[in-house]
């Protein structure tokens, strides 16, 4: 492994290249979207099951880019949401979802998964998430749930 790998969390294609400008992050299951905020008598607090989702992607993040140093410039986030196909769906219908001519139109929306997504590498990918200056998102349906991240740079 190289000193930039080790020191950056940078991805290099060999030692002789200039380092990739972009992270990765497969975050396995059903993606979800970020709740909204829930009030009682002594304030707001965020619902567990959005902290439990954003500290799996910092985890997982983490593990993938151990010492990655925050990035500072401006950034691309894409993300792919790959969402479960209903077994209720017929067979021709589920054909159709493979295939991506049928899209989901269920929850969860695009932007709270976006939200999550963001909240959730702040101060490990990017400094703050007012530094993501374009955004491509797109949601299919897949045999293998799962959310696909990338940042660059």
């Amino acid at each position: 492994m190289s000193k930039l790998r080790e020191n950056t969390g940078m991805e290099v294609v060999d030692e002789n290249t200039v380092p990739s400008t972009k992270v990765s992050l497969t975050i396995p299951g059903e993606p979800r979207g970020k709740q909204r905020p829930r009030w009682q008598k002594f304030g707001t607090y965020t619902p567990k099951e959005t902290m439990n989702y954003e500290t799996y992607i910092k985890q997982l993040f983490a593990i993938k880019y151990p010492g990655f140093m925050p990035v500072e410039s401006a950034l691309t986030a894409n993300l792919w949401a790959g969402l479960t196909i209903p077994k209720s769906a017929s067979k021709k219908k589920q054909g159709m979802m493979k295939l991506g001519i049928i899209k989901p139109t269920r929850r969860p929306d695009v932007d709270n998964i976006l939200k999550a997504v963001l909240d959730a590498l702040e101060k490990l990918a990017y400094k703050n998430d007012s530094q993501i200056c374009r955004v491509v998102i797109d949601k299919d349906y897949s045999e293998r749930p799962r959310l696909e991240i990338t940042i660059s740079w």
